[in-house]
């Protein structure tokens, strides 16, 4: 999938765009996933090094064919970040599989239901998979709510698919099909 590296929005609703990362957000990624204030009870993994950001920026700008991050803005605010990786489902079939980060003044206004929602239609748009999945933990109720809202359906529970703080966590796994009628694109305004 080939992504352009820019500051332009490559997709957006009323108020909320995802664009590239630019090197100037780094600072941003690193404290969303270095700091546990801002990470949240659910995002906090413990202490990773903080270079991975820079290395990965350095090595494809966060844009790959197995994955990437947008930021998640509102107008030229950043309000947080989406990632997908690649899950392989079969010997040649894949799907993507979804994550967010928001910083803790954005979360809880739906920012992140419209930004997860942005993102699959953007991934149907231009790959072609079927299925875009998102896991969060059991605990995690405004995530599973956030997915809810954009239109994911839950599967069900994983156990112990997860490791945070000191303990392995059950999750909940959600997906949205290209066949949804959510997942269609909104039409445009004229």
């Amino acid at each position: 999938m080939a992504l352009l590296n820019s500051s332009r929005s490559l997709c957006m609703d009323a108020d909320i765009a995802l664009r590239p990362v630019s090197e100037d957000d780094l600072p941003m990624l690193e404290t969303l996933t270095g700091d546990p204030a801002a990470s949240g009870e659910f995002a906090w993994i413990g202490w990773v090094g903080r270079p991975r950001w820079r290395e990965r920026w350095n090595e494809d700008r966060l844009l790959g064919q197995d994955g990437g991050a947008l930021i998640v803005t509102r107008g030229q605010e950043p309000l947080g970040v989406m990632n997908w990786r690649k899950h392989l489902s079969g010997p040649a079939a894949h799907s993507w599989e979804i994550g967010i980060a928001m910083l803790p003044a954005a979360r809880g206004q739906g920012h992140g239901s419209r930004a997860q929602l942005l993102l699959a239609r953007y991934l149907f748009a231009h790959t072609t998979v079927h299925r875009v999945s998102a896991t969060t933990e059991t605990g995690n109720l405004a995530e599973q709510r956030a997915l809810e809202k954009a239109g994911f359906t839950r599967e069900g529970v994983l156990r112990g698919v997860g490791w945070r703080d000191g303990a392995w966590r059950d999750g909940v796994v959600y997906s949205l099909l290209r066949t949804d009628p959510v997942a269609a694109p909104a039409p445009a305004l004229a």
